[in-house]
């Protein structure tokens, strides 16, 4: 087993990259780190071009033992949500049993996992079941618009999908996730003074209370329906009826269903105040991706192949979305949260338990390596 100090120093360089979503060059700087080593070990690489601002996704293919073979699809992303200059005030240390740094936990250490494990396995030249399908792309922590269709369709062939997001500080992988929607609401009112013409305005600052309020009231917490508003805007000065208002709106649900019913309720918001307007855009972001027979036998295969290197493996449910979502939607058998423990996600907390480095590395191999028909 590799030790986790040597992977650690090698995941530090990757950390010290920073690769914020919105920045396309600083992604693919990353990007031609992962390429040049998988080049190096003889992967059939594919570079896609990154489009609409996002930096370019890599595709890496080990050989399959014969024609035809369904690949084993590992899917990770390389952007973070933290924005250039965060190494400064935010740099990789390790304290104890945590490394931290931006980005470490989600999640270049679960990617910088699973590219080990298939240069390991090109390298070393060893035999898998099914040929491996390493794919790494820019844009996940904004939803993955330009790379969706790239993981769909490498998705479509695979005989099952692993998903390196950041496991559990208990070390649960995932089997499910709620749906997400995005939504933008916007209030059209009427300015007007607000000492000396007051009821001549109608305030879009006060139709877009009612909405927030009425939005608020669709939460079901018990049937897994959750929708917040964040951020919010509205007016120009104090003195001033708002002519102009609105937020953002996100959306959890656990089945498609939900998604439907939700989507149509929020599409169809209505104005409250006399001479205001309301227009809401928007849609399901990711499907939501739920626990099947087939993702519930991948998981097993992967609990039996984690009691052997001693790695207790539980699961969960978790309500943030992945790309997995995309991919368990298709009916793909699709196991998630592979990559390291640790917390603080978007946090200025951010880390790893990065002493679990070495056996992750092992866990990820091992399935990447034995992994059959599911």
């Amino acid at each position: 087993m590799t030790d986790s100090r040597d992977l650690l120093a090698e995941l530090a360089s990757w950390v010290r990259i920073e690769t914020p979503t919105t920045d396309a060059l600083a992604v693919n700087r990353l990007m031609d780190v992962a390429q040049r080593e998988l080049a190096q070990v003889g992967a059939d690489l594919t570079r896609v071009p990154g489009r609409d601002g996002f930096g370019d996704s890599l595709i890496a293919r080990t050989p399959g033992l014969s024609a035809g073979d369904r690949p084993i699809l590992v899917a990770g992303h390389l952007d973070t949500v933290w924005p250039h200059g965060t190494l400064a005030k935010m740099p990789f240390e390790v304290n104890g049993e945590k490394a931290h740094g931006p980005g470490i936990y989600d999640m270049k250490a679960g990617s910088f996992l699973a590219f080990h494990a298939v240069r390991a396995i090109l390298r070393d030249r060893i035999p898998t079941r099914h040929p491996i399908v390493l794919l790494l792309t820019p844009d996940e922590e904004v939803g993955s618009p330009s790379s969706r269709w790239l993981i769909e369709q490498e998705a479509a062939n695979a005989a099952a999908v692993l998903i390196p997001e950041p496991a559990s500080a208990t070390g649960a992988c995932v089997t499910s996730r709620k749906g997400i929607g995005r939504f933008t609401l916007l209030v059209e009112g009427k300015a007007s003074h607000a000492g000396t013409a007051f009821q001549d305005g109608a305030s879009a600052t006060v139709e877009l209370a009612h909405q927030i309020l009425a939005l608020h009231r669709m939460v079901e917490p018990d049937d897994g329906i959750t929708v917040n508003t964040a951020p919010v805007w509205g007016g120009t000065r104090p003195n001033v009826v708002a002519a102009a208002a609105g937020c953002e709106i996100d959306l959890r649900v656990n089945s498609a269903r939900d998604g439907e019913l939700m989507t149509a309720r929020i599409l169809g918001l209505q104005s409250r105040v006399a001479g205001c307007t309301v227009s809401v855009k928007g849609g399901m972001n990711r499907p939501p991706y739920a626990e099947t027979k087939e993702i519930r036998a991948l998981y097993e295969k992967a609990w039996v192949l984690a009691d052997r290197i001693g790695l207790k493996l539980p699961r969960q449910h978790r309500s943030g979305g992945s790309d997995g979502n995309f991919t368990a939607a298709l009916g793909i058998p699709t196991l998630d949260g592979l990559g390291c423990p640790g917390a603080g996600a978007h946090a200025v907390h951010e880390h790893i338990l990065w002493r679990q480095l070495a056996p992750r590395a092992a866990l990820m191999a091992s399935l990447l390596e034995t992994l059959d028909e599911v």
